[in-house]
């Protein structure tokens, strides 16, 4: 189904792109990042390349985004892929120096579900200082993943995930999350409530708040985020959004929008009327 959508699809995400993702290069992402933090929104930007180049080149790039945010006086945290360094702990060890050099977050993105334990390795050998670790609600290791991260002392930040469990494809991720959000109160450092899901982000905020674990909202550009930030409002409760960028965001784009239609009609919609992705007013905490 895919491949018969592509050409019809791939013009329209192409056009709107211009106007929704952060941008091919770092320079439009700090850009967007910096319209962000004048609305009041932290940014996490994470480099999506597209699977051919050496580590080392993925690396590089990530120090980029480190020192040109602090240049910039930008509140950034990195999203660091590792199956993008090779799970090489020389490459991943060069970033994690330089981020605390800077004093800015490394977030370990989750990937399917084998790549958890590479992760695990990776932060036992880095500790926890400026680390954590995406974990997805839709996993059954989800829970010993969790005890995991408050054990070695890093943040987590909680998505619906991806990939499905391959024992389970049909896990609930909703309460999944919450399964994960409830392992992690009053336990872990800090937690990121990444969900685009008012009523699910509120049930997980009002948990963490409840259990005095700190937190912040997280969210995925470009989709909208109002709901979800009003219930934030409650806790006053900080805001970040995920900015990706690179040559890999149109193809994972293009899955996400034949898997999701109302994504597919915004953005044809937008394109077509000529609108701009538009960056909340400024938020209050």
């Amino acid at each position: 189904m895919r491949e018969l959508l592509k050409p019809m699809v791939m013009p329209i995400l192409k056009q709107a792109s211009r106007a929704y993702v952060a941008g091919d290069d770092l320079d439009q992402a700090l850009d967007l990042a910096k319209r962000m933090q004048g609305a009041g929104l932290s940014s996490t930007l994470c480099y999506w390349n597209d699977g051919t180049e050496e580590p080392e080149l993925v690396a590089n790039e990530y120090l980029r985004i480190l020192s040109a945010s602090k240049e910039k006086g930008l509140d950034v945290a990195l999203a660091m892929k590792l199956p993008a360094l090779w799970e090489q702990q020389k490459q991943v060890d060069r970033v994690v120096e330089k981020a605390r050099e800077l004093d800015l977050p490394v977030i370990f993105d989750s990937h399917d579900p084998h790549k958890s334990d590479d992760i695990l390795a990776c932060l036992d050998k880095t500790g926890p200082q400026g680390m954590g670790w995406a974990i997805p609600g839709r996993w059954h290791r989800s829970l010993e993943d969790a005890e995991r991260a408050i054990e070695l002392g890093v943040r987590v930040r909680v998505v619906k995930g991806q990939w499905p469990d391959p024992t389970d494809p049909d896990l609930d991720m909703r309460e999944g999350y919450l399964r994960v959000i409830k392992r992690l109160a009053g336990r872990a450092s800090f937690v990121g409530v990444a969900t685009h899901d008012a009523p699910l982000a509120a049930a997980a905020m009002e948990i963490l708040a409840k259990a005095g674990t700190p937190f912040e909202q997280e969210f995925v550009f470009p989709l909208p985020i109002e709901p979800a930030l009003e219930e934030g409002k409650r806790y006053a409760a900080k805001a970040r959004v995920y900015l990706p960028y690179g040559s890999a965001w149109l193809p994972y784009s293009l899955k996400r929008a034949i898997n999701n239609p109302i994504m597919l009609y915004w953005l044809a919609r937008d394109a077509l009327l000529g609108r701009t992705y538009k960056v909340p007013e400024e938020v209050v905490a």
